[in-house]
């Protein structure tokens, strides 16, 4: 007698059975089943597979756990009409992921991009954080946070940032990656759904799930708590439910290594150059002429680190999240659902660096800058190593050296309500009624920072041979006396985004027959957008870092507000930001005649508004007809969404801030179709085509004008409010074969020939004859005191950015899918199974220059060219056990470079992680995971030299915990 595995299936006229016995033999065709399981880490859903009473079987299997989970999602992919991918219930709550992104990377084209340890944004087949759209219970919505520089920083923009959210919080993802017309518009990428729990999922009565765990992160050395809980009522009817659920986590994170900011030449960047190399002095005929001196024309042209620094960072996280909700059927044909959802994470992060800042510092040395921060135009090279025209290691005379510590304070605070109301009107028709608001804002009131200089230094080294492993040396600094030092800088900033979205929709469906139905609906969603960049300011554009009149330490030392620190073994005198905080009053705007007031004068590019009213419709057909060789079923129609941009930006002018605003408004229509072809019952082909729009980034839309000057950079930006969006023609074929129950093997190719594109052009040059028409009083304005020994218009260092459209190019790549759960190996090894996925990117992104010409063509930004997951499993009555492991290899962060570079990146990275869970009852569980087992650095790039940015970890943390559900 064989056993029955239970699991949703279906025929070949396309209906849906509750479950369907399979009688499943092995490949010997005499397997050894395993014992049943009913472990659940959480409590299942009722939609789970149940036994089918009809089915003709001596035992049934009911498959719950990760193996139901598996199944279930397949299901949901065998049945969708377009090409999904899914992850339910048990799968969330038992992979060991910190946050959603971590998820969604387990599913086939899904890369993750990590901040602090744990993932924050999704690139879904080679297309970036941006072109992918978020809907939270149906609804469209943004979530915002915060970051070190190195990893993004503030988000201005429209990615979604997983890691405000808890797994815990969701009991399904879907990632739908072609179009139809019923879903709004808004991505090249995918569309990803989150789909928070409801009572109705649960069976009637009580439900009770929670957990908690303790973390050890082996780098900080610190034990955290995470803790979620869950709790569902439903009447006896099953006509009323109400639900909560609750997810708290704390971590503490040390994120420690090195970097470089950037690497440049100093005829790029840090003009004039060298005052001698290798022992010869570098004459220079003007200020900022190059030099005729041979050997320091060559020796300028070579590529070095502008900070080369050790970085140490410590950050505090605190998130939270809730979810509620409320479902009711007054009537057979009547369901409403309400949602509501809140989220905060909050934190803090102290950054504390020792630097050569002098490398990046330009300009030609004069009497007054000589003794001091002369910059590059007074350092000598004593000793050099090039290679591939980069000076990677080197010793130097009169080098310029900094200690910097900064501190910030984040939170984000997220919250959704959404309404949906689901009538049936009679056999064949039904509407489908979905409102809802959200908002999330994020607040990083400080982001101040406090630096001390030390003035040439001879005998300094540094050495990049190990580009992971550089190695310094300081030569005759006197690093950890407190009187070698001076304070250069009290640098201050706060930044914010809010975002708000409110969405209604109406849709409505007539199935006109067994085989032909119609959907059509209307939709309007507000958008509104603000993003706020404050900083130290006295009225004027002028930059006041390095304005410390107000701060002189009469018969003080800095000892009074700083003190020894340990970076990489290196032991030095730093700034200590607390006690800085406390006596200047830096937090205090009127502390010191004002002195620390912030304003948004300095930083106008940071403080934009951007408002979108979309009108949208669609008409879709849907079909499923069984032509007795195959069966036939799909849909197609049509999306016309209008779209209305208002943008708001800055420009100094008459000696103040002054807004401009510029608004349009723009249509497109937006066809499509997805067919699937079923030879056979359990073999199935998809086609698919559509053309899409996403809409330009935030930041690009403002028509403003900014000068920008922070440390060694001279930046000059404009915004395009006339941007057309993205717009591309996109087309999927794939084969799916789902050969055994719970097993798939498929593979897809998908083309999306992008048409419309946006790219930010950047040149080079001296402000005086900057693109824009600005003024020098603007550059001298924001130069500050700073002018005009190091700051000045007629400096070549100045970097001019504005966004444009381009013609684009072609995106191509395939997925292979495999899953198999080893139910024909004997014994206990029929308790395992494996998922395992790959996808390979390739595109033709072409790059224009300053002047519309092509001027490389290459991949697009964020795009891996390959990435792959592996998870292996075991699953019986006592053990449910993981591996898991994602690779993604390199992509490029900016394309065209900047300041001699032509690129900039992230290298490949490799994760893994695993979880066991042991079942003690039916009800209580142990759980052991270990997530980030590689301990994978963060490897950024500069050029196609592979010269190192940014080298960072973060550890690998420990998880203990225990599970029950009742």
């Amino acid at each position: 007698m064989s056993k029955g595995i239970e699991f949703k299936h279906w025929t070949r006229g396309g209906t849906s059975v509750a479950a369907l016995a399979v009688a499943f033999a092995g490949v010997a065709h005499a397997q050894a089943a395993g014992p049943a399981d009913t472990s659940a880490a959480t409590a299942a859903p009722q939609d789970q597979a149940q036994p089918d009473q009809s089915a003709d079987t001596n035992q049934d299997i009911i498959v719950t756990g990760f193996r139901g989970s598996l199944a279930r999602a397949l299901d949901e992919k065998r049945q969708s009409a377009a090409a999904i991918d899914s992850i339910l219930a048990e799968d969330i709550g038992k992979f060991p992921d910190l946050n959603l992104s971590e998820s969604i990377q387990r599913i086939p084209g899904v890369a993750l991009a990590r901040d602090g340890g744990e993932g924050r944004q999704i690139s879904v087949r080679g297309l970036g954080a941006q072109f992918t759209r978020v809907r939270i219970n149906g609804m469209e919505a943004m979530a915002t946070a915060g970051s070190s520089d190195a990893s993004g920083g503030t988000n201005r923009g429209r990615a979604f940032d997983f890691n405000v959210f808890a797994a815990d919080l969701f009991n399904g993802i879907t990632v739908r990656k072609t179009a139809d017309a019923v879903t709004e518009e808004g991505s090249l990428g995918a569309t990803v759904d989150l789909q928070t729990a409801h009572p109705f999922d649960y069976k009637a009565g009580l439900t009770i799930a929670a957990g908690a765990q303790a973390g050890y992160n082996d780098l900080s050395e610190k034990v955290s708590p995470r803790a979620a809980g869950m709790i569902s009522w439903r009447n006896a009817d099953e006509t009323f439910g109400v639900l909560a659920s609750v997810a708290y986590t704390k971590r503490r994170i040390v994120e420690s290594g090195y970097s470089t900011v950037r690497w440049t030449t100093n005829t790029a960047g840090v003009a004039p150059g060298f005052e001698s190399y290798l022992g010869t002095t570098c004459v220079y005929p003007t200020a900022r002429g190059p030099s005729t001196t041979p050997a320091c024309v060559e020796a300028n042209n070579l590529f070095h680190p502008r900070f080369p620094r050790y970085d140490y960072y410590i950050s505090e996280q605190e998130r939270i999240g809730a979810t509620a909700s409320v479902q009711w059927k007054p009537t057979d044909g009547t369901t409403i659902t309400v949602d509501g959802l809140y989220a905060d994470f909050k934190g803090t992060r102290e950054e504390r660096y020792l630097e050569a800042n002098g490398f990046s510092v330009a300009g030609a040395c004069t009497a007054t800058s000589r003794p001091t921060n002369c910059g590059v135009a007074d350092v000598d090279v004593t000793a050099a190593t090039v290679e591939n025209g980069a000076l990677i290691a080197g010793t130097f005379d009169d080098v310029d050296l900094r200690v910097e510590n900064r501190f910030d304070r984040l939170d984000t605070k997220f919250k959704q309500l959404t309404v949906k109301i689901d009538q049936q009107l009679g056999e064949n028709l039904s509407i489908n009624f979905l409102a809802g608001h959200s908002q999330s804002d994020h607040d990083n009131p400080v982001q101040n920072t406090v630096t001390f200089d030390q003035f040439n230094v001879d005998g300094y080294s540094y050495d990049y041979t190990d580009r992971k492993h550089p190695v310094f040396n300081f030569g005759t600094a006197d690093l950890d006396n407190p009187q070698a030092w001076v304070l250069s800088q009290l640098r201050l900033r706060a930044a914010g985004v809010k975002n708000r979205f409110d969405n209604a929709q109406l849709n409505l469906n007539w199935k006109v027959s067994d085989e032909f139905s119609i959907d059509a609906g209307a939709s309007y969603k507000e958008y509104k957008f603000r993003s706020i960049d404050l900083r130290r300011s006295n009225g004027t554009t002028a930059a006041q870092d390095t304005n410390l009149a107000c701060c002189t330490l009469p018969g003080d030392t800095l000892d009074r507000f700083g003190h020894v620190v340990t970076i990489e073994g290196q032991s030095f005198f730093a700034p200590d930001y607390f006690a800085a905080a406390e006596y200047f009053g830096l937090e205090d705007p009127t502390a010191r005649d004002g002195a620390f007031r912030l304003g948004i004068e300095p930083g106008l590019a940071g403080n934009t508004r951007v408002e979108e009213h979309d009108k949208g419709g669609f008409v879709q057909f849907n079909f499923n007809h069984d032509f007795g060789i195959f069966n036939l079923r799909g849909n197609g129609g049509v999306r016309y969404v209008q779209t209305f941009q208002r943008a708001q930006g800055y420009s100094f002018l008459g000696g103040e801030a002054t807004p401009i605003t510029s608004s349009r408004t723009y249509e497109d229509w937006l066809p499509s179709m997805n067919l699937v072809i079923e030879p056979s019952r359990d073999f199935l082909l998809r086609f698919a085509a559509a053309r899409v729009m996403a809409r330009p980034d935030l930041g690009s839309l403002p028509p403003s004008a900014s000068v920008g000057v922070s440390g060694a950079n001279r930046t000059v930006s404009a915004g395009n409010p006339n941007l057309d969006p993205f717009r591309a023609t996109t087309y999927d074929f794939s084969a799916e074969w789902y050969y055994q129950p719970g097993a798939l093997l498929s593979i897809a190719l998908f083309q999306k020939d992008i048409d419309s594109f946006v790219q930010t052009v950047q040149s080079s040059g001296a402000f005086s004859e900057n693109p824009f028409g600005l003024p020098d009083s603007l550059a001298i304005a924001a130069c500050g005191n700073l002018y005009p020994a190091t700051c000045n218009p007629a400096f070549t260092n100045w970097v001019f950015s504005v966004p444009r459209n381009t013609p684009g190019g072609r995106l191509r790549g395939y997925e292979v899918n495999f899953q198999q759960p080893f139910r024909f190996l004997p014994g206990f090894l029929s308790n395992f199974g494996v998922l395992l996925n790959y996808t390979h990117v390739s595109s033709n992104i072409k790059y224009l220059n300053a002047q519309g010409q092509v001027m490389k063509i290459d991949d697009l930004t964020g795009l891996s060219r390959d990435s792959a997951n592996a998870t292996l499993y075991y699953e019986d009555k006592l053990i449910s056990a993981r591996v898991s492991g994602a690779y993604r290899s390199g992509y490029m962060t900016d394309a065209v470079g900047t300041q001699g570079v032509d690129s900039q990146g992230t290298n490949k990275t490799f994760n893994l992680d695993a979880s066991v869970q042991i079942n003690l009852t039916d009800q209580i569980k142990l759980t052991f995971e270990g997530v980030n087992l590689t301990d994978q650095y963060q490897d950024q790039y500069v050029d196609s030299r592979n010269l190192l940015s940014v080298y960072h970890h973060t550890g690998r943390e420990f998880l203990v915990g225990v599970r029950f559900n009742y």
